[in-house]
């Protein structure tokens, strides 16, 4: 635990060595960089509620990929995921249940979108294990089929006549709306959801025989077939999973946010690709994911707060974002390869 803390520091510790980079490259001091970041992020009540906020899907999209990644499936897949979740609950408000009650047209979205999200996430394991394509392509392409059928569906079918030609859809009804914390965005119902959710892929990851053959899937995926664990099936469910996760990130989004289905760039500025990094930088354990997912949040939340005071590019998050990604990736390699090679001396 202490290691996976000291990794959480040393990622802070690139956060620095970007904005110094930053300042190189743009001549904004630092330390007003850093500071236009924390005090916009977590220096007052409404940053730290617009931090919350977009913590949520963090949360939801990054507990779904530690599953995948846990069991050494890689899928990328998140953010269209979360946009099919959308979309499955926007079809059940619209077109479904329009006049519901509350009580259960909620529940009844929660569970489309986890389903639409799950399954929108079996078709590259399907591909996988059927045909052995790579997880990672078909995932990653599929996110821009997803983006492409929400822009679709806002521009065309599903275009509201009562929105003044905006690619929006019709707003939902009270009852679909998510009921929020006072004057916030945060959406408390999506919040609760996803925190038991949190404990429960712990319980599940650590105490269950199911996170047991994940975890040895992950660990020796040859020593797991020699013990007759069910590959294939464990493929299929994590993958069913971890969608469904990233589905009820984007209930939350529509239901909570917008109340309305728009553009694909308007319901996710990115969560599910941010979301990978999150799973990596919590090291896979879902309830680190939880801390790492309000950082994110916050990170996000001060990107947007320096475009303004500060006048730099909106890429300059994903900049930090990368270099932050790229030392998981290099720290996880490093470990992964050096005690192999000292193995591997030992023996000679």
């Amino acid at each position: 635990m202490l290691k996976r803390y000291r990794n959480l520091g040393l990622s802070i510790l690139v956060i620095l060595l970007g904005i110094f980079a930053i300042y190189l490259v743009s001549g904004v001091r630092p330390d007003v960089m850093l500071r236009s970041i924390v005090t916009s992020a977590f220096g007052s009540i409404y940053g730290l509620s617009e931090t919350l906020t977009k913590a949520i899907p963090l949360m939801l999209c990054g507990l779904g990929l530690s599953l995948s990644f846990r069991s050494s499936v890689w899928n990328i897949g998140a953010e269209g995921q979360l946009l099919m979740g959308a979309v499955g609950a926007t079809w059940i408000v619209l077109y479904v249940m329009p006049n519901a009650p509350k009580l259960v047209l909620i529940p009844i979205m929660f569970l489309v979108g986890a389903i639409c999200g799950g399954i929108w996430a079996l078709i590259p394991a399907i591909l996988k294990v059927k045909f052995n394509l790579n997880e990672i392509i078909v995932s990653l392409m599929l996110n821009y089929i997803a983006i492409e059928f929400v822009n679709y569906l806002v521009y065309g079918p599903w275009k509201s006549p009562y929105e003044w030609g905006f690619p929006y859809s019709t707003k939902f009804p009270t009852s679909a709306q998510l009921p929020r914390i006072l004057d916030t965005r945060i959406h408390y119902p999506t919040l609760i959801l996803a925190l038991i959710l949190a404990i429960i892929i712990y319980i599940i990851l650590y105490k269950s025989k199911l996170g047991y053959e994940i975890r040895v899937i992950g660990d020796n995926i040859d020593a797991a077939r020699y013990a007759g664990l069910d590959i294939h099936r464990i493929i299929l469910l994590v993958f069913l999973l971890s969608g469904g996760l990233a589905g009820l990130a984007g209930v939350g989004e529509v239901a909570g946010i917008h109340h309305r289905l728009r553009v694909a760039s308007g319901i996710s500025s990115g969560y599910g690709y941010t979301a990978v990094i999150v799973a990596w930088l919590g090291c896979l354990d879902p309830l680190l994911i939880i801390l790492v997912s309000f950082l994110f949040g916050g990170l996000l939340v001060g990107g947007d707060a320096i475009q303004v005071s500060l006048g730099l590019p909106g890429a300059t998050i994903n900049f930090i974002n990368s270099l932050i990604l790229i030392f998981v990736l290099v720290q996880g390699f490093s470990n992964a390869r050096i005690p192999s090679i000292r193995k591997r001396k030992s023996e000679r």
